[in-house]
């Protein structure tokens, strides 16, 4: 028989047999180990591909809202990454919530809406209850006193199902997506 390459060690041998691939036993032992080790992390792949479809299944809708408002947020605060805070006009190291003008509870339509939305920092969002006087003039400076006019205008309401709220989820990661390779 022709010489062949060990494929455990990589050393030329002439083999024994026709389909010999090792050229002694602790090279076959090596390889056994190896594609063992292979299987066994492509088994694992599979499983765990598995448990993230069977947990998608399972998951509530106010789950999708969660992980689709989180997604939504994420980019607010990527879009407006170099602007203070729309309330109080500070820059500061603390840290900056994605503050609706319009609140979710109080007109849930404009929930995913962009121009709703502003990087507000934490005490302003969150202990002056949005500062929504100040958050009102520095947003019509920003897009103008006409669309906050419709902001405040009345909305059709909205129910989002579950595929409305993964295509909202799926979009906004990908524009958060864009914004950091722009950062780059």
């Amino acid at each position: 028989m022709k010489p062949k390459r060990c494929k455990s060690c990589r050393e030329p041998f002439t083999p024994s047999r026709p389909l010999q691939s090792a050229c002694g036993v602790q090279c076959a032992i090596a390889l056994t180990s190896a594609a063992k080790d292979k299987a066994r992390k492509a088994k694992e792949a599979r499983e765990r591909a598995e448990h993230r479809v069977a947990k998608e299944k399972v998951k509530t809708k106010g789950e999708h809202a969660k992980e689709a408002q989180a997604a939504f947020n994420e980019f607010i605060r990527l879009r407006d990454k170099d602007l203070p805070c729309v309330s109080c006009g500070r820059h500061h190291e603390g840290k900056y919530d994605a503050g609706h003008f319009r609140t979710v509870g109080g007109n849930p339509a404009l929930r995913f809406e962009p121009m709703n939305c502003a990087k507000q920092c934490v005490p302003c969002n969150r202990h002056k209850s949005g500062d929504i006087i100040n958050f009102r003039l520095e947003l019509i400076r920003r897009i103008g006193a006409d669309k906050v006019d419709w902001l405040e205008g009345p909305h059709e309401p909205k129910r989002y199902t579950i595929e409305d709220l993964k295509e909202i989820k799926s979009t906004y990661r990908a524009k958060v997506r864009e914004l950091k390779k722009e950062m780059v």
